[in-house]
């Protein structure tokens, strides 16, 4: 009789526990259910706003009546904006740009982590090196040398000038570096048995274990390229050769300052700056908007596996 009861009041006291552990989890999944949705809708609302306020007319958008919903639906700022031939030479110029670098960053990015992912023992300069490379990214040789070097070099007004500008970027370097000094050292170890050299190693074994931080690096890079402007203004003599951050930044001055035509006048009459720049912020962002869903899947990965040393 006795046990009976103890077991009676144990499967009585699992009961509970698991009655408590549903409610918990239930009540944990709606709060972290709505901190999520409050959370998407923080980082979905600007986009929103940007594209309402792009596309309503200019009353409404200097008077701050847009919120939600656009007012006075117009698309004059996107006009404005593609109606120009150097709109379209500004956008190609960025895609070359982008897709250039990004090829260019990625290959350097793994010849260069590899030898510094290696043990001193291996690879005996590998802490002199890298030292170099974190005392030039800590401390930069200044805007006008920069230039001067790529006047040197014969870059201005060149697409490989504003590929080739950006240098090396060390943080993206580092994740690749630990990345690499992640990877088991038996499977090159196997590979040399198998009669490998240190090119099919490379290219055969290390780089396709690396899929996850290369595509976040890649992510990285072609954000970087994409979104830039400033090199694009210093390294080109003119609009003709302006990336299209560069062209959409200078685009608001020539506007403002130049002298107009009467037609153009009229068109500019119904413009409203805001909306143009919002137009500006929305047709930015629509590329990498679409690139970034194919590495999506990588992102996080990639960020934790290379991010801490094991």
């Amino acid at each position: 009789m006795k046990e009976g009861k103890e077991k009676e009041l144990a499967l009585s006291f699992g009961e509970d526990m698991v009655i408590s552990r549903t409610k918990g989890r239930r009540v944990f999944v709606a709060a972290n259910t709505l901190i999520m949705i409050i959370l998407s809708l923080s980082c979905l609302y600007p986009l929103w706003y940007a594209l309402c306020l792009s596309i309503s007319d200019k009353a409404a958008a200097n008077s701050g009546a847009v919120t939600v919903w656009p007012v006075g639906f117009s698309l004059d700022s996107y006009q404005q904006i593609m109606g120009d031939w150097k709109f379209f030479n500004s956008f190609g110029i960025s895609v070359q740009r982008t897709v250039l670098g990004t090829i260019v960053t990625i290959f350097v990015l793994i010849m260069f982590a590899y030898p510094l992912s290696k043990p001193t023992s291996e690879y005996k300069y590998r802490d002199i090196i890298m030292w170099i490379v974190i005392f030039c990214m800590i401390f930069s040789g200044g805007t006008i040398p920069w230039y001067i070097t790529m006047m040197k070099y014969g870059l201005i007004d060149k697409i490989w000038g504003l590929v080739l500008s950006g240098g090396m970027p060390v943080f993206n370097l580092i994740l690749l570096v630990n990345f690499y000094r992640g990877i088991p050292k038996e499977l090159g170890e196997a590979a040399v048995v198998d009669g490998a050299d240190s090119w099919t190693i490379l290219f055969r074994i290390i780089v396709p274990c690396s899929i996850p931080v290369l595509a976040t690096i890649i992510l990285f890079t072609s954000v970087g390229y994409w979104n830039e402007f400033f090199q694009g203004l210093v390294l080109s003599s003119g609009d003709t050769h302006y990336p299209l951050q560069t062209y959409i930044k200078q685009m608001v001055v020539n506007v403002q300052t130049t002298n107009l035509s009467m037609d153009q006048i009229e068109k500019l009459d119904k413009l409203s700056n805001k909306s143009l720049d919002a137009a500006k912020v929305f047709i930015a962002m629509i590329p990498m908007l679409v690139v970034y869903p194919f590495l999506q899947k990588y992102f996080v990965t990639g960020i934790m596996l290379g991010a801490v040393k094991e």
